[in-house]
């Protein structure tokens, strides 16, 4: 998909380059770099001096020709030999040298390949069903969409510093196989009364206090899903907490506000962002009622599965743990280019597919991947493991080695195992799923994962209900045993998932109470983590990356005028002279509070036409600076009562004018400061024509 859209801009990528050498020289502090090169999907290991680089696949989209730009960058820049699939559809690069990043990113590029915000607090990489465009259950091709949120959100004003990162997914029929309700917004294509929209769910997580997702839409027009999904990121931007970033989710605004009082703020949100995209062009799919039949489940098929068009199929790659060679990588783009397989994807399950493989080349793919060590995934492989403390700063336990060491079994259980409570593995929707975590026994500290049971992302399901926590050295004697009891006691076709809970929580810790239970005795055996001769330590790399560092507060306050601009624009545009006075009062209170973010470390509630003389009281040496805001204020005011075009034409320009001295004098108080993004730039006007003149050009 990547190939298709031009994700990156190559002044980005001058500026990265910038940035890593003032950090390496020493000019650009720690906490000052963290931010700019999270922003470019560089992340911290904790091994000293390289990186985690994130290839944000939208959808998990690849061609081979990116494949093999993939291996080179392994082999090129990486001290690593291997690439890892995530379960975000992503691919990532480890153990890549701080020097190396920006040759790095640079080659990426020139496959089409961009890493811009894979990391930090911004919308993640975008994720679908495994088989969008060619599911013969699907309502529409929800990639039309997907390439239109893509779009829409990246370097999108209010995404640039949210208080944490925002994670959405598309399905595309009710089956919900991109298992929506564990995202902040999951999108899912359905056909009600006879007509085709959306469902939409939002404040969805997992890691710390997972939650389900809530419908707050169950239907909606085509034309209304950007208004939708820009409202709830409008939410998470203006009321998740900023300090206590382990709350900054959308999940506990639902908390915070229960579930009446987030539906009455999303509502408030959603009427202002549907008035501002009034007109604007909207995604449209080509939609037909999806055929019945078997659902391919959750993240992606695990067996060949028959497509559209007719005589067509989606052909699964199993791959170990998610980590492939450059060497493989290069192989299997070969085979894909010699067969004319243009379409291979990422999939949730760290595994790869091809897509539109005609049913008489299957066995030609078969034997050409099996002569390269690769094939279709076998029943019990079914394993997701995050790198936990292989590379990452917040792994607990050796997650990947333990992954690598348990088996689904016949029944091909879903087995997700974490390294720590963050969930990257999704173990919350897994049949089996583990997260890691240190316990203290008899004065020593003990690896150990907490089981989680019974999950399933998909419509009908729910996430995990938490079984006992079990010794690491144990953990696989506990897998086994919980398969041994789902294969001896279940009903005819009973499926894990209902059987875990139909058994219920009490049975498990009785099934399990001689591994979960530590005698003193006992420690010898248990002490070490797996891969690990030495007894288990915690180690501290300070905060975890997810959150990012500490965001500017000047930039996050730009931001989002910038975004009030662009809404007092588009109502601008259609005359809504009321609305766009409402963002323009916004824009001179956010502007104004960074402005004595900059100058006093506060940023305090204020009436409106108090701000001039806040500012000469901080920014003293600025008298102008205030005299601007006097005079912007007054301005708003005067167009209070006359509320007409050419008023509305000289107040945006006054208030760009505003935006352009607050950052300048932001950024002489900061010189590492950028706002050059969240800005208007030069002198020109934001030109809205008369309702005569839209008229004329309309008619």
């Amino acid at each position: 998909m990547n190939a298709r859209w031009n994700l990156t801009e190559a002044a980005e990528l001058d500026k990265f380059e910038e940035n890593v050498n003032a950090f390496l020289s020493g000019e650009l502090d720690g906490d000052r770099f963290t931010a700019f090169r999270l922003q470019q999907g560089v992340y911290g290991q904790r091994q000293a001096g390289v990186h985690m680089v994130r290839v944000k696949l939208p959808g998990g989209r690849l061609t081979p020709r990116q494949l093999v730009g993939i291996a080179e960058g392994v082999e090129k820049y990486t001290d690593h030999p291997v690439a890892h699939i995530t379960t975000r559809e992503d691919i990532q690069l480890h153990h890549v040298p701080t020097a190396n990043t920006p040759a790095l990113l640079r080659h990426l590029a020139t496959y089409g390949l961009t890493t811009r915000e894979a990391c930090g607090n911004t919308v993640r990489n975008i994720t679908t069903c495994a088989l969008a465009g060619v599911c013969p259950r699907e309502h529409v091709d929800v990639t039309t969409h997907l390439e239109g949120a893509v779009k829409r959100f990246l370097r999108h004003p209010l995404t640039q510093h949210m208080p944490r990162k925002f994670k959405i997914s598309f399905s595309a029929c009710e089956a919900d196989c991109a298992q929506g309700m564990m995202h902040d917004v999951g999108v899912v294509a359905t056909h009600q009364n006879g007509k085709f929209g959306f469902k939409v769910m939002a404040g969805g997580g997992l890691g710390h206090k997972p939650h389900e997702a809530l419908v707050i839409e169950p239907f909606l027009e085509e034309k209304d899903l950007l208004p939708c999904m820009e409202a709830v990121i409008a939410l998470h931007h203006r009321y998740s907490d900023r300090k206590r970033r382990a709350k900054a989710r959308v999940k506990f605004l639902v908390d915070r506000f229960g579930v009446d009082g987030f539906m009455e703020k999303y509502r408030e949100e959603y009427a202002r962002t549907k008035a501002a995209f009034i007109n604007q062009e909207y995604p449209k799919g080509d939609w037909k009622l999806g055929a019945a039949g078997p659902a391919p489940g959750a993240g992606a098929p695990r067996k060949i599965f028959p497509i559209k068009p007719a005589g067509q199929v989606a052909f699964p790659i199993g791959v170990h743990i998610g980590d492939v060679s450059p060497t493989q990588l290069r192989q299997l783009a070969a085979i894909l280019e010699r067969e004319g397989l243009p379409d291979i994807r990422t999939t949730q399950d760290q595994n790869f597919m091809v897509v539109g493989v005609p049913e008489a080349k299957v066995p030609v793919l078969r034997a050409a991947i099996a002569a390269i060590g690769l094939a279709e995934p076998k029943p019990g492989d079914n394993v997701v493991a995050c790198p936990g403390t292989s590379t990452c700063k917040l792994g607990i336990t050796s997650s990947k080695i333990l992954g690598a060491m348990l088996n689904g079994g016949p029944e091909d259980l879903r087995i997700r195992v974490s390294g720590c409570h963050n969930s990257c593995a999704q173990p919350d929707t897994g049949d089996i799923g583990l997260y890691g975590e240190g316990r203290r026994l008899f004065g020593k500290l003990i690896p150990h994962y907490v089981l989680q049971l019974g999950g399933s992302g998909m419509a009908g399901g729910a996430l995990t209900f938490d079984g006992p926590e079990i010794p690491a050295a144990r953990a696989p004697q506990a897998v086994e045993r919980i398969k041994e009891a789902y294969v001896s006691d279940r009903s005819d076709g009973e499926s894990f998932f209902a059987w875990s809970r139909r058994k219920g929580e009490e049975y498990f810790e009785t099934l399990l109470a001689d591994l979960a239970k530590v005698e003193e005795a006992d420690l010898a055996s248990v002490m070490s983590d797996h891969g690990e001769a030495s007894a288990f330590k915690v180690f501290q790399f300070g905060g975890g990356e997810c959150a990012g560092a500490n965001q500017e507060q000047a930039s996050a306050l730009f931001f989002e005028a910038a975004y009030e601009r662009s809404c007092r624009n588009a109502f601008g545009y259609e005359h809504n002279y009321e609305s766009a006075l409402e963002c323009q009062e916004a824009i001179t209170r956010l502007t104004g509070q960074a402005v004595l973010f900059a100058a006093t470390r506060k940023t305090p509630t204020f009436e409106l036409n108090a701000l001039p003389g806040l500012v000469r009281e901080a920014a003293t040496e600025r008298a102008d600076l205030a005299d601007t805001a006097e005079a912007l204020i007054k301005s708003i005011e005067s167009f209070r009562t006359h509320l007409d075009h050419d008023s509305y034409q000289a107040l945006a320009a006054q208030s760009d004018e505003w935006m352009r001295q607050a950052a300048a004098y932001c950024e002489s108080r900061d010189p590492l400061l950028d706002l050059s993004q969240s800005v208007p730039h030069g002198d020109k006007r934001v030109v809205i024509p008369t309702a005569a003149e839209r008229a004329r050009a309309t008619a």
